[in-house]
């Protein structure tokens, strides 16, 4: 599931609204608006109508493919990075920090951990060579008035007899805050991953990321048809998206070693055979940086330096509520 934050995390500092900015939710960066150009309609310039005059075009601008080779199973494959993104699962303080919610349930954090310097390694390529990254993270409502029974009682049971353990939209005895609720410090991302501007965050409240939210519509409206995914954990909120992300007719690429999980070691290879066998490929972050490396793609940019005319212009940040 989830991701770390050190101890003794403040809040930030309040400070006023400007114009054309959407205040966000507590505790979190400010997502920029841009103003969107007279006459474009749509959520990406590939797919937007044009008004033009008195007629209006809804015939979309065609993406430039960027293919990029990668070693995988259990088949090499070939994606295009104009239309692939990033998915990086739950790397919250909740989930990875030992004053998370899971920490403080006395789960041992460090395999939620394991992913941090793969991922932050995999980031800087990712994104020199434009790639998209989206954040999905679990972020529920203060009520839970939209989570069920089960999820709840799988949240909170008790182990071993005892009494029940705080469950989601609960504090913890060191009191953090609610349980990934959106605005708290559990529910951020852990500094190591800090989001970047042309990052997209998503909030989910199920194990998989495409159910009761807007996932699945935020990507069709960048036009992202290849996901890969990172994160936590790897038999739970990973594997969950990543199986409704096949259902849902999307390319699904599971990066092994930037990905993990507290359960057995057989459950993960058990994991990874499926993935292979029925709902996509399997491949390593660092065969994927390596190959951004070959082509050059993946080289973040000299200060001064121009950037590649195969990058794309930064994405401003957003935040999906």
């Amino acid at each position: 599931m989830g991701d770390a934050c050190p101890t003794g995390m403040n809040r930030p500092p309040s400070r006023k609204r400007t114009k054309g900015e959407h205040t966000g939710t507590p505790g979190h960066p400010v997502a920029r608006i841009h103003a969107p150009r007279p006459g474009i309609y749509g959520p990406a310039p590939d797919n937007a109508w044009v008004l033009d005059g008195d007629s209006v075009s809804l015939v979309r601008r065609p993406r430039r493919p960027r293919p990029l080779a990668l070693p995988a199973q259990p088949q090499p494959v070939r994606i295009d990075l104009a239309r692939s993104a990033l998915v990086i699962v739950d790397m919250q303080n909740d989930f990875c920090h030992p004053d998370g919610w899971f920490g403080q349930k006395g789960i041992d954090v460090r395999p939620m951990r394991r992913p941090i310097p793969v991922i932050a390694g995999l980031l800087p390529a990712w994104r020199a060579a434009g790639g998209a990254v989206v954040w999905l993270n679990w972020g529920v409502r203060p009520d839970r008035l939209n989570l069920s029974p089960t999820i709840q009682f799988k949240g909170r049971r008790p182990r071993d007899g005892g009494a029940d353990l705080p469950g989601y939209a609960q504090a913890s005895p060191i009191d953090r805050g609610p349980s990934v609720v959106p605005g708290h410090w559990g529910a951020q991302q852990v500094d190591e991953l800090a989001a970047a501007p042309g990052d997209i965050t998503v909030f989910k409240h199920r194990l998989s990321g495409f159910w009761d939210n807007e996932l699945d519509s935020v990507l069709r409206g960048q036009s992202l048809q290849t996901l890969l995914f990172a994160g936590v954990n790897t038999d739970r909120c990973v594997f969950s998206t990543l199986q409704d992300a096949g259902f849902l007719g999307y390319d699904c690429l599971l990066l092994e070693d930037a990905c993990s999980t507290p359960s057995p070691a057989y459950v993960t290879r058990a994991i990874h055979h499926i993935v292979r066998q029925l709902h996509g490929f399997t491949a390593t972050a660092a065969d994927l940086q390596a190959a951004l490396r070959a082509t050059g793609t993946g080289r973040p940019a000299r200060a001064g330096s121009n950037p590649s005319p195969a990058t794309p212009p930064s994405r401003p940040t957003r935040r999906s509520t």
